[in-house]
């Protein structure tokens, strides 16, 4: 029998690299998205094209409104998404949004009886959110081995985040040598409906500096407007 996995994919291109890296060590993937009303909802259709090309064997997107609450530049569209680099943890952070996403990923990985799921947080070229920081993961893994029917009966789950310590660029190489086509993907923040990038958000200038690092062309596909200097 082969071993599954639940992997969380935005459909961005750190996500993508971690369903790349699970398929590579011999996992059947099981990928899970979050339609949470995001201001950048092009990265759905992102992620439908990436589980096809990297050979997931089931994408389930579950529909959370996360814009309910709102406090967050991807959920309330009275918040603009930043243009310029800023101190503290910017307002792009969306509150508890890993917390959800592993928790939905914990429950489905239980009815599948899948002991292992993969996150693509990132600690280093990040935006500075706490819930991308590796002693968060480990406490989650914790809660998880201790809140699970499968856990307290011996199958404990384990939580990946190949990425955690890795650079931008490390991970678009890594990426690279195991064949993502990154053009599938959707990074931006503020991404058009055709899932086109602005060039100028946080997450825009970090994918676009990994790429110059590692020596490779940007695929991104930019909006007429973009600023890509």
């Amino acid at each position: 029998m082969s071993k599954r996995a639940v992997v969380l994919l935005s459909g961005g291109l750190d996500s993508a690299t971690v369903l790349a890296i699970a398929r590579s060590q011999g996992y059947e993937a099981y990928c899970l998205s979050l339609d949470y009303q995001q201001r950048h909802r092009a990265e759905l259709d992102a992620a439908d094209r990436v589980t096809e090309a990297l050979g997931a064997a089931l994408h389930r997107t579950v529909k959370l409104d996360l814009s309910v609450f709102g406090g967050s530049a991807l959920t309330d569209a009275s918040i603009a998404v930043p243009e310029a680099p800023s101190e503290g943890i910017p307002v792009t952070y969306v509150p508890a949004r890993n917390t959800i996403m592993l928790s939905l990923a914990l429950a489905w990985a239980e009815v599948l009886d899948a002991r292992d799921i993969f996150i693509g947080v990132n600690a280093l070229d990040y935006s500075g959110y706490p819930d991308c920081r590796g002693e968060y993961v480990h406490a989650f893994q914790a809660m998880g081995n201790l809140a699970t029917k499968s856990a307290v009966e011996g199958r404990t789950i384990t939580i990946h985040a190949p990425l955690i310590d890795m650079t931008k660029a490390e991970i678009v190489t890594q990426g690279a040598a195991l064949g993502v086509d990154y053009s599938l993907t959707v990074s931006c923040y503020q991404a058009d409906a055709e899932g086109r990038a602005c060039g100028v958000c946080d997450s825009c200038r970090l994918r676009r500096q990994g790429f110059v690092a590692a020596g490779l062309a940007d695929p991104t596909r930019y909006a007429p407007t973009a600023n890509t200097a």
